[in-house]
């Protein structure tokens, strides 16, 4: 929101879900230019108000015109919402042929962000961090929803598939074993949503107004149809 009455600002959700949703409608239209405009002005968005290189982060929230709010909500990065921008981007440099200045764009916010977010004690990428180190507002902030993991978990296996580095093939590794170990339920299927930080179920539902058939599927239909594309690579070389 951008209101004069009260503090001014723009979160990153806006710019790194239209990309998204014009990568979709692009497929369907006949004229896919104003798609790819709308993508283009969205990425330079991202690269220009939300990441910032002193921090090496990139904020969830910034002042109409990219500043940094020193407050609770200017300081809050969500690792795994970036690292779900970082790979719509890297999607885009594939579509693309790809296109080496959009994976160097993601493959940073992706490096950037894993560093922010993946608990070296416990496993799993963390909810919030402070880009400062002081207090997150929220009381969940070191908790493990399965959303971080799942968008983690697709784009560090395309960072693997565009870059060949193998420092993206074993983050996809480690974040995928620790999901899989923690989150599904042995007895009924499905996953949990919620974990506390060390990995244990913090509760037991399986879905909320949150917690829907959205990511998890997408996680494994995505990382299916790059398996995929990476083994008919290999075995036309």
């Amino acid at each position: 929101k951008v209101d004069p009455r009260v503090r001014p600002g723009k979160g990153l959700a806006m710019p790194m879900i239209l990309i998204a949703t014009a990568q979709t409608l692009r497929r369907a239209v006949a004229d896919p230019a104003p798609y790819t405009a709308w993508i283009d002005r969205c990425i330079a968005e991202i690269q220009r108000d939300f990441m910032k290189p002193e921090w090496q982060a990139v904020l969830e929230t910034v002042g109409p015109s990219g500043e940094f709010q020193d407050h609770m909500d200017g300081r809050l990065l969500n690792p795994g919402h970036a690292i779900e921008a970082a790979w719509f981007i890297l999607h885009e440099a594939k579509l693309r042929g790809r296109d080496q200045r959009l994976i160097e764009l993601g493959t940073t916010i992706l490096d950037w962000m894993w560093e922010w977010g993946w608990d070296d004690d416990y496993g799993g990428i963390i909810y919030f961090r402070d880009v400062k180190g002081w207090p997150v507002q929220e009381y969940w902030q070191d908790m493990k929803f399965w959303w971080p993991q799942n968008e983690a978990i697709i784009a560090t296996l395309l960072a693997y598939q565009l870059t060949g580095d193998p420092k993206y093939a074993d983050w996809h590794t480690r974040v995928h074993d620790w999901a899989y170990a923690h989150f599904p339920d042995p007895t009924y299927g499905e996953w949990f949503g919620y974990l506390h930080r060390d990995g244990r179920v913090a509760q037991q539902a399986k879905g909320n107004l949150w917690k829907g058939p959205f990511h998890l599927p997408r996680m494994q239909l995505t990382c299916w149809q790059l398996l995929t594309d990476m083994a008919e690579d290999e075995a036309g070389q």
